[in-house]
């Protein structure tokens, strides 16, 4: 998402957001609509009417949209997910859920509802095309309903290309994982065609804007970043959460930790500490009781020339539930909460006081050999 989202209703207990980033492919739907579609249907009509009809059709691609995602949701919580909202932003919309589908039946069924909805919404507006024209409604309004059953019948089936995550990728993925049992496997297979359909995509965009036809060019490109990027970070995400499965902190931080005592000076600590023993980071005890930290970023808030006469008492950062966690939180709570707190390093407790530190680079340690050996 580009920024906050407005909340504009709630259907069937679902909040329906709208990103700002809405409002600009909106605005150019309305733009494109009334200065080309609409004038080629209608060359009679004048503009009033053009920019009349081009922003109800914008309002009938909001709804296809929105009712496109719910038909994910509520086949979602058929089967027990629990969805979190529907958004719409620059490139679409998504139902977010709150976790992955637990087989690749599940999935399968919620991929497939978006598409099947918008066919039944395109034989709608196609059915109420043919009603209009023999009862001789307007042409504006054929026009419109004409065009709303032929964007809903595109949008069914570009969403079937296999490029993770539109739908296509997510039955491509399902399918995978039905047959192999293994959802990251399935997954890094589905990244695979997803990439090479990105970069055919950047490639027929960069062809499109040398022949003239820059903005669809141009939104070819955006819409293959835009892949590129959802993929490699759905990727991420199941590669951290199997890496960090059934672990918690005790199996993963370091243990007897070099530690210091309040009343050293700041070089003392520059020098025994962090330079002799290659550490950024301690935590202060005194008597067996952990009052916090210090580390290179508060040593270096002081000017040097003050070193010999500052204590890491008059700096340390006390302990706290933004610097701690316990040696029995699980990893993956613990990485969402380096990603709350922005925090790279956290001092690890138990009922007997501190227990050892953990980092993010010990995290990314793990990654590194769980992704190593497959």
């Amino acid at each position: 998402m580009l920024g906050k989202s407005l909340k504009i209703t709630r259907l069937n207990g679902i909040d329906i957001m709208l990103d700002p980033s809405w409002f600009l492919i909106a605005a150019l739907i309305i733009w494109s609509l009334a200065t080309g579609y609409f004038p080629a249907e209608l060359p009679k009509a004048n503009p009033a009417t053009l920019l009349s009809l081009a922003t109800i059709a914008m309002l009938g691609l909001f709804v296809s949209i929105v009712l496109h995602e719910l038909a994910h949701a509520l086949v979602a919580r058929h089967f027990g997910l629990k969805v979190r909202r529907i958004s719409l932003f620059l490139f679409g919309g998504v139902a977010e859920l709150d976790s992955e589908p637990l087989s690749g039946h599940t999935e399968f069924w919620i991929a497939i509802a978006g598409p099947v909805a918008s066919l039944c919404i395109a034989l709608v507006f196609w059915g109420a095309t043919l009603v209009a024209l023999l009862i001789g409604a307007s042409d504006p309004l054929r026009s419109v309903l004409g065009y709303l059953a032929a964007l809903n019948l595109v949008l069914a089936l570009f969403n079937m290309l296999p490029a993770f995550p539109m739908d296509g990728g997510r039955i491509l993925r399902a399918w995978l994982w039905v047959r192999s049992g293994d959802l990251l496997a399935a997954t890094r297979q589905v990244m695979a065609v997803s990439t090479a359909l990105s970069y055919a995509l950047v490639a027929f965009g960069l062809f499109m804007a040398f022949s003239g036809a820059v903005a669809l060019g141009l939104w070819a490109i955006l819409i293959a970043l835009f892949l590129l990027a959802v993929a490699r970070s759905t990727l991420a995400n199941l590669e951290e959460k199997k890496a960090f499965e059934g672990r918690v902190i005790s199996q993963l931080m370091s243990r007897d930790p070099w530690t210091v005592s309040p009343e050293l000076s700041l070089a003392e600590l520059v020098n025994d500490i962090f330079l002799k023993r290659a550490v950024t980071f301690a935590p202060v005890v005194e008597k067996g009781i952990l009052l916090g930290y210090v580390d290179t970023q508060i040593v270096r808030k002081i000017d040097r020339e003050n070193w010999t006469t500052t204590k890491v008492n008059d700096v340390v950062e006390s302990s706290s539930d933004q610097n701690t966690v316990t040696y029995d939180m699980p990893a993956t709570d613990f990485m969402a909460k380096i990603l709350k707190t922005g925090r790279r390093k956290f001092l690890v407790v138990d009922a007997q006081g501190l227990a050892g530190v953990v980092s993010l680079s010990d995290m990314i340690a793990i990654l590194n050999v769980s992704s190593e050996v497959g």
